[in-house]
């Protein structure tokens, strides 16, 4: 199964908050409004800072903000801020040596095409697409059909040939 590192999902976490309000965050006022530990939001502040997607400002006024509008932050960077580079296996993009069956394998090289495959979603998808409000709202309309399907019709009699 793929799946998104706990800090990854944070970042994404961390990220949309970020961008729901302008100007500075504390790490308290961040930690509060989300629920992760302070030192996790901490921790992950300053690596989404080393990679250039939250700026961070010292000071008894200080806090971060993001680098840029998250309609500009793809899931890919993120994920690749926080766990490193985007790779199925570990023979991807011509990788050696990460493989004990690298060298009779039948599928080396094999992985390239799905590891671009799932990089370009990746990528397509913004930190804006994820930080949307979901459809639930939508899926607890009235029902299209009445609740006794049988209520109110009548069946028409057949023409006769």
């Amino acid at each position: 199964m793929l799946r998104l590192s706990k800090l990854a999902d944070y970042a994404v976490v961390l990220l949309a908050r970020l961008g729901q309000e302008e100007g500075l965050h504390t790490v308290p006022a961040l930690s509060a409004t989300t629920g992760i530990a302070e030192p996790t939001v901490a921790k992950v502040l300053r690596i989404l800072s080393q990679s250039l997607l939250v700026e961070a400002q010292r000071g008894a006024r200080g806090g971060h903000r993001l680098a840029r509008p998250i309609s500009a932050i793809s899931l890919a960077e993120v994920i690749v801020a926080m766990d490193g580079p985007i790779a199925l296996t570990a023979c991807v993009d011509g990788n050696t040596g990460g493989c004990e069956a690298e060298g009779h394998c039948p599928v080396r090289g094999r992985w390239d095409p799905v590891n671009e495959a799932v990089r370009a979603a990746l990528t397509a998808v913004t930190i804006a697409d994820l930080a949307r409000p979901s459809c639930t709202g939508m899926h607890r309309r009235a029902p299209v059909f009445p609740a006794n399907p049988g209520a109110g019709l009548t069946a028409a009699p057949l023409a006769a040939e």
